[in-house]
């Protein structure tokens, strides 16, 4: 998750927040929050952290769910890398592989994005990323620039 727009740490935690309140997803752990540098055109840094939760729902339906929490916080669409009030992104799902017109899992950018890495091995070093190897692994490769670790949390 991430957010750049407004509040960026009340929006990751109203999205913990709505993440939370439902009988068919629960927020088992959440990472440190990090500062990071944006990828888009000129905008304001990132608040980025990555939560792992426990769900009874299918993967489409939690990308679903995702979108509509992203609604609910006021995400305005402002094109591809643009400012966000909250980016809601469903990196993994267990060990499945998707692939569909609508969703694929493992997220496609994963290995290649050190603010999405270093959150992850932050939660659990010990994550596999189904094709691709240890979390761990792809974080050494990918380095940490561009993102700092701050005193936030988001629990």
């Amino acid at each position: 998750m991430g957010s750049n727009v407004g509040d960026r740490l009340a929006n990751l935690k109203k999205a913990v927040e709505l993440l939370d309140s439902s009988a068919e997803l629960s927020v088992e752990d959440a990472s440190s929050v990090y500062d990071t540098d944006p990828i888009g055109p000129d905008q304001p840094n990132f608040l980025n952290a990555v939560v792992r939760v426990e769900t009874s729902m299918s993967a489409l339906d939690l990308f679903e769910r995702l979108k509509k929490i992203e609604t609910e916080i006021g995400r305005r669409e402002r094109g591809r890398w643009g400012p966000r009030e909250i980016d809601l992104d469903l990196l993994l799902f267990g060990d499945e592989v998707i692939e569909s017109l609508d969703l694929v899992v493992p997220h496609t950018e994963i290995a290649n994005r050190a603010f999405v890495l270093v959150p992850l091995l932050d939660l659990d070093p010990t994550i596999e990323v189904p094709g691709l190897g240890s979390v761990a692994d792809l974080a050494a490769g990918k380095g940490t620039d561009g993102v700092r670790l701050t005193a936030h949390s988001l629990r």
